[in-house]
């Protein structure tokens, strides 16, 4: 029986990274998760029977120990952890909040990437799949510090596809529009109310959707590589063209 492929999720406490984890598990991937809710990673993983490791993306410290955790070989890395912080508009910048989008969203990203970069090697068949967002391809009005974030992700994506040509490591962007998880819950501040009302009246897609997509893209032969995948719910256009029902 061969060697178990190994897969590192950061983020892996809920939404997304959750349901990521819990889909490459059932492919029979040994998933490490990461995330700072340490609480939360062990009750995945007596569900789902993953490995739950403490992560903190903005800390160079904790993303040091927390590859040191980790095999000598890693086979997909699911850069999943970021998130939006308000929805503040140019002129009402709030600096601290923007500071913090920017170290999860991107410096995380890259922190995470450079730390596992040798293990990826190693494995003789890599594959980064970096979750973005439509943010990364439009703006919006009060969306400029979320936006701007997500525009550096694609562009880290895409310098890692130019860096990296030629060696056993593919590198997929995965860009989902509205998805009902706790993104809204964390960009207001834990207004259950004002986060709910982002879905009112339309059918957003699910956390699992985008697990989905991720199972797909790391399943392809290794000589596929998909660069992008955008991913929006039926009723959304673009970030702020939503069909709601009355």
């Amino acid at each position: 029986m061969g060697v178990k492929r190994v897969a590192v999720v950061t983020g892996a406490s809920a939404g997304i990274g959750a349901a990521t984890a819990r889909v490459l598990a059932g492919e029979g991937f040994s998933v490490y998760g990461g995330a700072r809710r340490v609480e939360r990673l062990e009750a995945l993983a007596r569900e789902a029977g993953c490995i739950p490791l403490a992560l903190d993306v903005t800390d160079p410290a904790s993303v040091d120990a927390f590859a040191a955790h980790l095999p000598d070989r890693v086979h997909v890395l699911v850069n999943n952890a970021g998130g939006a912080l308000g929805l503040d508009r140019i002129v009402e910048m709030d600096e601290q909040r923007w500071l913090a989008m920017y170290q999860t969203n991107v410096l995380g990203l890259v922190r995470v990437s450079k730390a596992l970069f040798g293990r990826l090697e190693a494995s003789g068949s890599a594959h980064v799949v970096n979750i973005g967002s439509i943010a990364g391809l439009e703006t919006y009005v009060g969306g400029g510090g979320y936006t701007a974030v997500k525009h550096a992700v694609r562009a880290i994506n895409d310098t890692m596809r130019l860096e990296w040509v030629g060696k056993p490591i593919r590198v997929s962007e995965i860009d989902p529009g509205l998805v009902e998880t706790e993104f809204s819950l964390v960009r207001f501040a834990g207004d259950a109310e004002r986060a709910g009302a982002v879905y009112v009246g339309m059918q957003p897609l699910t956390a699992a959707d985008i697990a989905e997509a991720v199972r797909w893209v790391v399943s392809l032969p290794p000589h596929v590589n998909i660069d992008q995948i955008v991913i929006k719910p039926l009723a959304q256009a673009r970030a702020a063209l939503v069909h709601r029902q009355s």
